[in-house]
């Protein structure tokens, strides 16, 4: 995908070294060592998530993810009974906001 400066490809070392610089750079420093984009494939998961958030139907984003409805569907499947429980835990806290 990217190109070296002898306009090859870039090595696997090299783009590492690169992800974890920008890593330090893009986030703040109580996070660097969270699993938080511990590697370039987890961006497409926070796309995914951010585009269903966002209302897209679910056959939408599989299309445009190379993914099957299935898959992605896969993926949430438990997402409203996840929800419910943090609802839950939140009204026996009182915070009902």
């Amino acid at each position: 995908m990217f190109g070296n400066e002898r306009g090859g490809v870039v090595g696997s070392s090299t783009y590492w070294r690169v992800w974890e610089e920008a890593r330090e750079y893009a986030l703040p420093p109580e996070r660097i060592d969270l699993p938080l984009a511990g590697r370039p494939y987890d961006l497409r998961h926070a796309c995914i998530t951010r585009w269903l958030n966002a209302g897209l139907p679910i056959t939408e984003v599989a299309r445009r993810v190379g993914n099957s409805p299935e898959v992605i569907h896969g993926c949430i499947d438990g997402r409203e009974a996840a929800n419910a429980k943090i609802t839950k835990a939140l009204e026996e806290e009182g915070d009902t906001a």
